[in-house]
């Protein structure tokens, strides 16, 4: 049962990166097709980046522990996202323009928050196998992994900071991720409060 739950959720993954291939070949992606790509990238980096953040916080309130068997295809796929984006801007943007992209980097503050959240989740999606764990060590790793709420508070201000107007979708990513952030205090408070019960 449960591999075919992964399966659904692996291809669902893919299905943006099938439909911005699809509006490519069929010239879809309206009048600045590298903006398309680009916002479209980002856009779901940042959400399957807070679906990955919001597996514990269902699991604690749920119990349901299989959703942990999901967390890791999820970060995964949102790495995979966040790469595309970047490399959406260094070649179809910049052309790999290196003076051209230092410069942007230096000078357009949420092009560096977004560079730092990219080089914050890259040692995330390297030391995300079974190998790595056993290599680091559980709570190495687990310390580490615990850069991806940093990534998420980057992700969130690096698109509030891009949007000039509409502020409607980043304000909604920042509640979102603050409720994600609430739950997780509010559990590790319930469970020191459990502990200490315990103990007297």
């Amino acid at each position: 049962m449960f591999r075919w739950l992964w399966r659904t959720v692996w291809l669902a993954c893919l299905v943006p990166l099938i439909w911005l291939a699809f509006g490519a070949y069929a010239d879809r992606l309206g009048a600045n097709p590298i903006e398309y790509i680009t916002r479209a990238t980002g856009d779901w980096t940042l959400r399957l980046l807070l679906v990955t953040l919001a597996v514990t916080p269902l699991r604690q309130i749920t119990g349901w522990h299989w959703l942990v068997r999901l967390r890791r295809m999820l970060g995964l796929y949102a790495f995979f996202y966040a790469s595309l984006h970047l490399l959406t801007y260094l070649w179809l943007d910049q052309f790999f323009d290196i003076g051209g992209i230092v410069k942007d980097i230096i000078k357009r503050p949420f092009i560096t928050i977004g560079f730092g959240a990219f080089l914050l989740l890259l040692p995330l999606a390297v030391t995300s196998t079974n190998g790595m764990v056993r290599r680091l060590g559980g709570r190495a790793w687990q310390r580490l992994h615990k850069l991806v709420y940093v990534v998420g508070i980057l992700g969130v201000a690096h698109y509030w900071w891009l949007v000039k107007k509409d502020l409607t979708e980043p304000i909604l990513y920042a509640c979102i991720l603050a409720t994600l952030f609430a739950v997780r205090l509010w559990h590790a408070r319930r469970l020191r409060a459990h502990l200490a019960a315990q103990t007297t």
